[in-house]
């Protein structure tokens, strides 16, 4: 299954992003995946890799559309992040110490722990491109 979203770069639409990715999950996986587990892993990535586009990538620019595909193949998911912005330069990242009072830099960490892989891509045809990809356990008792 492959789908994708154009969708503004406002906060605002976040609910609309999530339900897209769940409810497309849910309707391709059904009761493979055990979602009270799933779906907050997957609602609090796509939070932190769309909230970050709007208001890092798209700052103050909700005209310029953000594009999330999404592929699925057998339980692998393989979604997408496009945007406009000039992006961000990971050679740069230092990842927060425990004792450090950071205010930045969770995002990266986050996604990383969440997924299987995370991968970004700067400047491919004049957007870049924040990829993630993970298998979603097969629910308990469920044979395939």
């Amino acid at each position: 299954m492959k789908t994708e979203l154009h969708i503004p770069s406002d906060l605002k639409f976040l609910q609309v992003v999530e339900n897209w990715l769940l409810n497309s999950l849910e309707l391709e996986l059904g009761d493979l995946v055990d979602w009270s587990h799933q779906s907050n892993r997957l609602r609090l990535v796509l939070v932190e890799a769309y909230s970050n586009v709007v208001r890092h990538a798209h700052r103050n620019q909700p005209n310029l559309p953000v594009l999330i595909r999404l592929e699925l193949i057998d339980r692998d998911i393989h979604l997408e992040i496009w945007d406009h912005g000039q992006g961000y330069d990971l050679s740069t990242y230092l990842p927060p110490a425990p004792d450090d009072m950071q205010d930045g830099g969770y995002g990266w960490l986050i996604l990383n722990r969440l997924m299987d892989k995370v991968e970004y891509r700067l400047q491919v045809s004049g957007r870049n491109c924040l990829k993630l990809q993970a298998t979603l356990p097969e629910k308990a008792g469920v044979e395939g």
